[in-house]
């Protein structure tokens, strides 16, 4: 089930989730998971109440104990086994669901940063780490992954002038939350160089193996 999981990540968070300790990786990847699923729900063209609906399924679940979740869904077996409460998590919902908007300002795209601090934080809490060091890497690599993911043109650049506001990483992050150090250097490469994509370019791929391993 785990390996299924893994196959749904996009490659950045595959490469990132390669580089977290052993004991933190089952929750890790359920977060990574759940974020993935989301974003296909949220951006996956669908008609817009049928969308709501579905990121409502989910707020639902998150609210609830996990005993209470359905049967036969990986996904929430995931979650359940790895991570048991997932309250915080439903900023993560809410934070997909501002970027529906008819037209998502600089306030849609800070709750959506939002939402993917409160997935680093409550993985953090999960795993008993400092999540002191979060915020800023979440928000960076919230905001250049949302860049991205549209044509250039003035609301990508406007997003990457949100994002290039969030100051520098200056602490190491926890062992346990590498993958997160790994995602917010690819992160400020892919906006610093006008990237189109975090794994754009060879360099890339080394700067996460010495993220990787460094932490730095």
């Amino acid at each position: 089930m785990s390996h299924d999981l893994i196959e749904t990540l996009p490659l950045p968070q595959r490469l990132a989730l390669s580089y977290a300790p052993a004991a933190a990786r089952p929750a890790t990847l359920a977060l990574l998971a759940l974020d993935t699923r989301l974003a296909g729900v949220a951006l996956g063209g669908g008609e817009p109440m049928l969308t709501q609906i579905k990121l409502a399924w989910w707020r639902d679940r998150l609210r609830e104990p996990c005993d209470k979740w359905p049967k036969g869904e990986p996904l929430l077996a995931a979650l359940r086994d790895s991570m048991g409460d997932c309250a915080g998590l439903v900023a993560l919902v809410d934070g997909w669901e501002a970027l529906l908007a008819e037209e998502p300002g600089e306030e849609a795209w800070h709750e959506f940063a939002a939402g993917r601090v409160a997935l680093w934080d409550t993985l953090a809490r999960r795993l008993g780490a400092d999540g002191q060091g979060v915020a800023a890497p979440a928000r960076i690599w919230a905001l250049a992954d949302l860049a991205l993911a549209i044509p250039p043109g003035d609301e990508r650049a406007s997003i990457v002038s949100a994002a290039m506001k969030h100051p520098a990483r200056t602490r190491r992050l926890p062992r346990a939350l590498r993958p997160l150090a790994v995602l917010d250097a690819l992160a400020r490469r892919a906006l610093a160089g006008e990237r189109e994509g975090l794994l754009d370019g060879p360099g890339a791929m080394l700067l996460a193996m010495r993220v990787g391993i460094s932490g730095v």
